[in-house]
């Protein structure tokens, strides 16, 4: 910290300017001050530490990635580019779910409400609505539960997103439907409200449920508080489950698909892939302009701004911009995220990459399961099985 001669003899201390670090580009980069005296040397991190890539885990990182991608259409090849035009023109509807933009920013076009079901409890109707693709990978893995333990009792569903999408106050995503708050198992369907829920839940069916979204679906991440998730690696261990395949999920770094994350001790975070809804939403992002109802920009609120401010700079109106919001009030805060409805074009809105959806994480004995059981192209002489990521030894 430097010293500064001022008038009247005043020796102010001014601090170091502040910098901007990022250690990982899945984490966004934050102020911090450079120490100045020397610093002890960093100790080794643990291999069965979870990490946590942002405060509360939801934020998409916006980045495309690097490499080229190949041309053409991976999930939606069936939707010829003049069929896509002429019915985002006069069907919409017949497209099926959309997922545009980000799941931090974005919004959801032909959304499906969680249906009813005696396997499942929907807390919020309102709030869950999802891609139909979201959707159909919930059912999935309660079923599978099911499927295992006949007896389990049914599981709270309690938010996907809004209808149409968008801010869904308190989270940061949930925008554009590829995410899901699902609470875990309980002895009874009633959820026993304590702070530590790892002391309560049925761990033998939580871990069922999240072994099944791993498995069965394709799931992006999983946010999960560390000390739930401890709970739900010992039992997995200590019944059988393979440790290099268990520590992928948790212990692999920024790599782990389970990550820890604030606030979320309660429930787990479950965010998919939807590869056709995501490909069909990065295929309109040029033809919003021709359905005014679904062409929105995307505006992060700076400090001082307000409704009526930033409906004028997008030539939009404060009536449409709580609409689309589902504000309820004018107030906003800095840092918030909204929809503005816009006319023509939009220039700046940000589009996602194409989406290339990985293998599915299946254990060793998964693997060689679904080898055993697909056939062998004899012609070719080669097995048909499909492509899976095995997992390796993650290094301490």
């Amino acid at each position: 910290m430097a010293l500064v001669l001022v008038p009247m003899f005043l020796l102010v201390a001014v601090p170091p300017s502040p910098v901007l670090i990022a250690a990982n580009p899945a984490i966004p980069a934050q102020r911090v001050i450079p120490a100045t005296k020397k610093a002890a040397p960093p100790a080794a991190p643990a291999a069965a530490a979870p990490v946590a890539f942002d405060d509360d885990g939801e934020a998409e990182s916006h980045d495309v990635p690097p490499g080229p991608v190949e041309p053409g259409h991976r999930y939606t090849a069936d939707i010829s580019d003049a069929t896509l035009e002429r019915e985002w023109k006069d069907h919409p509807q017949a497209l099926g779910s959309i997922s545009v933009g980000f799941t931090d920013s974005g919004r959801l076009i032909n959304g499906e409400q969680m249906p009813a079901d005696p396997m499942w409890i929907v807390d919020t109707p309102s709030k869950c609505w999802g891609t139909h693709e979201t959707v159909q990978d919930i059912e999935t893995a309660v079923r599978a539960v099911r499927a295992q333990y006949p007896d389990a009792p049914q599981l709270n569903i309690t938010q996907i997103g809004a209808k149409d999408g968008g801010w869904l106050l308190p989270h940061k995503s949930h925008q554009s439907g590829r995410d899901a708050d699902i609470a875990f198992y309980y002895p009874t369907s009633q959820v026993i409200h304590v702070r530590a829920r790892e002391h309560v839940i049925d761990v033998k069916l939580t871990w069922a449920l999240l072994k099944a979204f791993v498995t069965r679906t394709d799931v992006q991440l999983i946010l999960l508080d560390r000390h739930v998730q401890k709970v739900l690696y010992d039992y997995a261990l200590a019944h059988g489950e393979d440790r290099a395949w268990l520590d992928s999920l948790f212990h692999a770094g920024y790599k782990s698909l389970v990550k820890h994350a604030r606030h979320h001790r309660t429930h787990m975070h479950v965010r998919f892939y939807n590869p056709r809804a995501q490909e069909l939403g990065v295929r309109v992002a040029p033809l919003l302009a021709e359905q005014p109802e679904y062409n929105v920009a995307i505006h992060r609120v700076r400090s001082g701004e307000n409704l009526g401010r930033i409906a004028i700079d997008y030539g939009s109106s404060v009536r449409a911009i709580r609409k689309a919001n589902h504000l309820k009030s004018n107030f906003i805060r800095a840092g918030w995220r909204l929809h503005v409805p816009v006319h023509g074009l939009c220039t700046h809105c940000p589009v996602p990459a194409p989406v290339v959806v990985p293998p599915r994480h299946l254990p060793p004995d998964m693997i060689h399961q679904a080898q055993r059981e697909q056939p062998v192209d004899q012609k070719a002489g080669r097995s048909a099985a499909p492509h899976t990521e095995a997992s390796a030894p993650v290094a301490g």
